[in-house]
């Protein structure tokens, strides 16, 4: 790429930008049917009193070219806490120019002078290019870890008490 690559703490002002990745990711990922993000809940998560997560975004020139979503969790094993990686995205026409690698690498200087313990995040089965190229940059795709997730209405039963 012949414009500079920049890598910043997202910014209320970007919120639209990254509402629209969100959406570019689902498409990508064929999950567009989940997206219930709006730039409100957006804000209020990134920005608000009590930030969920933060948000780093990757531009070239003045164009957005990706974004990565994340926040911390907590390993009992290691009593450290994590760096979660929740989602990356890079435009299609940003892909293949160091974009994604540079979002990785700016996430790991944060995991370790943050003191963090690991790294993580998840990849499609089916997604061998983002394998590759995670495995690449060094990670391991965890082969005896399977992701659990309750949602909707299992979430609502699973908060029953025991009748």
């Amino acid at each position: 790429m012949t414009t500079t690559l920049q890598i910043r703490p997202a910014q209320p002002s970007d919120v639209a930008d990254i509402l629209a990745m969100i959406r570019e990711l689902a498409e990508f990922e064929h999950l567009s049917h989940l997206v219930e993000a709006t730039e409100a809940k957006l804000m209020a998560d990134l920005f608000g009193s009590q930030p969920a997560a933060e948000c780093v975004v990757a531009t070239v020139g003045d164009s957005p070219a990706g974004f990565a979503l994340f926040f911390h969790n907590y390993s009992t094993f290691l009593a450290k806490r994590g760096l979660y990686l929740e989602d990356l995205f890079v435009r299609p026409a940003f892909r293949r120019h160091g974009v994604g690698k540079a979002l990785i690498r700016h996430l790991g200087r944060l995991a370790v002078e943050r003191g963090c313990g690991r790294f993580e995040w998840c990849v499609l089965d089916w997604n061998a290019n983002a394998i590759a190229f995670y495995q690449g940059l060094g990670a391991t795709v965890m082969p005896d870890w399977r992701l659990c997730r309750v949602t909707g209405d299992a979430l609502t039963a699973i908060a029953q008490p025991d009748a």
